[in-house]
């Protein structure tokens, strides 16, 4: 493709909490709707009772069988159901031979699969995959006869965002004609608990609907989720030919490293910001052109305020009028897949012309100072939207999208 020429989303396969196609995802999202609910885990004798979401159930896809697709793990069964139905959604589903099309994911969960089957074994192999286990992006790939390069990214709750960049990257150098890239996750019993240990869920187990209530001063944590979300990405000029449209422009990335502590954000809000200015400078954009911002905001008491720090050191007076909310407070914390599927969201907000809430957002934080969207959609012009996505460890990222001309 040409130096500078826009790469775009031309396929969308989801399978989230809110839904497993675009629309259905969309019309849930835009109408503030809640998938939280209870979950419980058996822990020995014991049920452990938490909040969280889940993906409803998934049929085989068009191109698998049935029996199959029965036989893969949830995590499995969400990846195929992603890749299967985003390269439908961009009519590539039959494509010409030679194509060179790239998967790149981030992705978590596989090792719980990996520890169940140990368990099964005696524990004999902890959390050490057998070597003749195929990784799941190999296993997609050879079932998906792709011809391109594969990789995976692990960077905690920025994993997809990493993905979508390198994805855009691979397209825009001419690596691969067409790439394949977001997030799948799975909520296991052991991620769940290791999260309540560090007192990071909500305990309004018996109030599910209201648990997750991102920059809300009676915040008391996140809720665990699962769902992925995997876009086709070409160059806008390709598409063109093709006479395909587009979901819209990945225009910009950036991130950053604190390096602060393992959980908890840094207290110096310069790290993060850099990570949004990275993303608007790459996209050539100023903070006055961003009309929407998906926050990262989890429903924690730290990690909100530190982002509305951050986000205030970027857009300083604009800050007051720019629209922000955060859409786990709807879908839960997707973890590994949580920025493919916030990216999703600002795709919505793109094709839609209206921007998604922030649901249980009753009284404010005075902390999070900012121009949220509360409870209810809001019909506006949205050009340009950016989706922060900040990772344990100090992983921060921010993606640009922009709607495409």
């Amino acid at each position: 493709m040409a130096r500078g020429e826009a790469v775009w989303i031309t396929g969308v396969g989801a399978a989230t909490p809110l839904g497993n196609d675009f629309e259905t995802f969309a019309d849930n999202l835009l109408a503030g709707r809640s998938a939280t609910r209870q979950v419980s885990d058996q822990q020995g004798d014991k049920v452990a009772l938490h909040v969280g979401t889940e993906v409803g159930p998934l049929s085989a896809p068009r191109g698998m069988a049935a029996e199959r697709f029965a036989r893969l793990s949830r995590l499995e069964q969400m990846a195929w159901w992603c890749s299967l139905n985003a390269l439908r959604d961009a009519d590539l589903a039959d494509r010409p031979e030679g194509l060179r099309v790239g998967l790149v994911l981030g992705l978590g969960g596989e090792w719980y699969r990996h520890w169940k089957l140990d368990a099964e074994r005696d524990g004999r192999q902890i959390f050490e995959p057998s070597g003749q286990e195929t990784p799941l992006v190999e296993r997609l790939k050879q079932d998906l006869n792709l011809t391109g390069p594969t990789a995976t990214t692990g960077a905690a709750c920025a994993s997809a965002n990493y993905a979508l960049a390198l994805g855009r990257r691979w397209v825009a150098l001419g690596l691969v004609d067409v790439c394949l890239a977001g997030g799948v996750d799975n909520a296991c019993p052991i991620t769940r608990a290791n999260f309540a240990n560090l007192r990071a869920l909500s305990r309004r187990v018996d109030d599910a609907e209201h648990a997750c209530r991102p920059f809300d001063l009676a915040r008391d944590g996140l809720v665990m989720g699962e769902g992925g979300a995997i876009f086709v990405l070409e160059s806008a000029a390709a598409a063109r030919r093709r006479g395909q449209r587009a979901y819209g422009e990945i225009a910009g990335f950036g991130a950053s490293s604190d390096a602060a502590h393992m959980i908890i954000p840094s207290d110096d809000p310069a790290p993060a910001a850099l990570a949004m200015q990275r993303a608007l400078a790459d996209a050539h954009l100023a903070p006055s052109e961003v009309n929407y911002i998906n926050a990262h905001a989890t429903s924690t008491q730290v990690g909100d305020r530190a982002e509305a720090r951050a986000i205030r050191l970027v857009f300083g007076e604009r800050t007051a009028a720019t629209p922000i909310s955060s859409t786990k407070s709807m879908t839960g914390h997707l973890v590994s897949a949580a920025a493919a599927i916030e990216a999703l969201a600002c795709v919505v907000a793109l094709q839609k012309q209206t921007l998604p809430p922030t649901i249980n957002l009753d009284d404010p934080d005075p902390q999070c100072d900012l121009c949220h969207v509360a409870n209810q959609a809001q019909p506006r012009k949205a050009e340009v939207a950016i989706s922060n996505s900040f990772g344990f460890g100090g992983s921060n990222t921010c993606l640009a999208l922009r709607k495409a001309a």
